[in-house]
């Protein structure tokens, strides 16, 4: 590699680009005509769209004769395959939803830990307060049905 050239491809991707000049030996700095830049762009484009459209074409039949051979097999297997799908996928949702309880239960757990250590309320979680309230409202109604379980016990027996 010469000392003071420059990146191996760059000659070659100024030519692609057409924006190569060269110097004709006298100082003269000279634009190379443009259309044999044209045919070659031309020929590099049509090849390579060539070979794109040839290997669409054998992906296309690759997935035909695929299909042809796969059918029957499909066909035969139909009454095994479509019963396994089903309990892969009650299985997979399954799963996913016992992690979700998990967490969540873990969550709960790792919330009761943080409000059953803080002292006297202080530094609660958020939502303690509705907690407390409810706590409330929960013992209030207990004590609402003993008083009315006694009455009905002190009903029957008179």
């Amino acid at each position: 590699m010469a000392s003071g050239g420059g990146g191996i491809g760059e000659h070659y991707m100024r030519v692609i680009r057409g924006d190569d000049g060269y110097d004709d030996g006298g100082g003269q700095h000279q634009e190379k005509p443009g259309a044999a830049v044209s045919v070659a762009k031309g020929v590099a484009a049509a090849a390579a769209a060539g070979s794109m459209l040839s290997l669409a074409g054998l992906t296309a039949t690759g997935t035909v004769v695929a299909l042809i051979v796969a059918t029957p097999l499909l066909v035969l297997f139909s009454p095994v395959l479509v019963p396994a799908a089903f309990a892969a996928s009650v299985l997979a949702a399954g799963l996913a939803s016992s992690g979700a309880l998990g967490a969540a239960a873990v969550g709960v757990l790792a919330w009761m830990y943080r409000y059953l250590q803080s002292p006297s309320g202080e530094h609660a979680p958020a939502g303690a307060g509705k907690v407390e309230h409810a706590r409330a409202l929960l013992d209030a109604k207990a004590h609402d049905v003993g008083d009315w379980v006694q009455h009905r016990l002190d009903q029957a027996r008179t």
